[in-house]
């Protein structure tokens, strides 16, 4: 199992991370502190299917991480939809209300998983193609579930991209990004959009608890790691923009591979800490800035 933080996680993993951060911090202006108990869930999610297929059906306990995606995605989706009917929509332009409320509900979060499953991590059986590695160019060795971390990480960002560029769903939420105000003039219905972009953000979060139980320890205190990475991601890409979510992902986790050999891991996070102080100095919004209007 590999450790949570930028210098052990591939860029993919990071990019995961960080897809559904980008979007609710993007569209919705919402800095979500229970987005990585939203990657906790999902993995939890991913835990129970596998149980379930191990005793119910075990001829096809190999299939249960492509069972479990969908259930991951839904299960999560939902309850950011009942996190933002709840509490998030009271709270619209009060930033610092919402950090404090999203703080709590984290909390909440990870005291209800202890009270269900324990604080200790939870094991998983990895499915059998899964199992082993490839040796590719200079003796480099990857394994298959890095590997398909890595294709499904790319898979969900194409997916996600082209629901945002390309279907009537995306436009709308465009819109609203640009200018809420004219949009909701137009007949977009705003609080609409607004929930289904945090159902959208929360399940994403949960695709990429499902692919960490194939590389990372799973317990209730997960999240805290991965959603201070994501954060970092999504400054520095910019906020709502898929593109700079991207770059900013491999970019960070080229830089911790490069450092971390040489100089640990804690000086890799400083280099990286540094750099983004360096860059948002230059660029407060971001390498990549969604447009506003009005």
């Amino acid at each position: 199992m590999g450790q949570n933080s930028i210098g052990t996680n591939n860029a993919g993993i990071l990019l995961l991370t960080a897809i559904g951060l980008s979007i609710i911090f993007g569209l919705m202006g919402v800095i979500n502190l229970a987005h990585g108990e939203f990657i906790m869930l999902g993995a939890y999610a991913t835990y129970l299917v596998e149980h379930a297929m191990r005793v119910y059906v075990p001829s096809m306990f190999d299939a249960y991480i492509f069972v479990a995606i969908p259930v991951a995605f839904v299960s999560c989706g939902l309850f950011g939809v009942l996190l933002e009917f709840l509490v998030i929509r009271f709270l619209y332009r009060r930033p610092l209300e919402t950090l404090l409320a999203t703080w709590a509900v984290s909390i909440a979060i990870i005291k209800l998983v202890q009270l269900v499953f324990g604080s200790q991590n939870v094991e998983f059986i990895t499915p059998s193609f899964l199992n082993g590695g490839a040796q590719v160019i200079g003796g480099f060795f990857v394994t298959y579930n890095r590997l398909f971390a890595i294709a499904f990480s790319l898979l969900v960002f194409l997916a996600t991209f082209a629901v945002i560029r390309s279907t009537r769903i995306g436009l709308l939420m465009r819109a609203t990004t640009q200018n809420r105000d004219m949009a909701k003039c137009l007949g977009v219905p705003a609080q609409r959009i607004d929930r289904l972009a945090f159902a959208l953000g929360a399940g994403l979060a949960g695709l990429a608890g499902v692919v960490l139980t194939q590389i990372a320890s799973v317990n209730p205190f997960m999240g805290a790691g991965f959603v201070i990475d994501a954060f970092m991601v999504v400054v520095l890409g910019g906020a709502g923009s898929l593109l700079g979510t991207a770059v900013s992902s491999l970019a960070l986790g080229e830089i911790n591979q490069f450092i971390e050999p040489f100089y640990g891991a804690v000086a890799a996070k400083v280099a990286v800490l540094l750099i983004i102080v360096l860059i948002i100095q230059k660029r407060p919004n971001g390498l990549f800035t969604v447009k506003m209007r009005g």
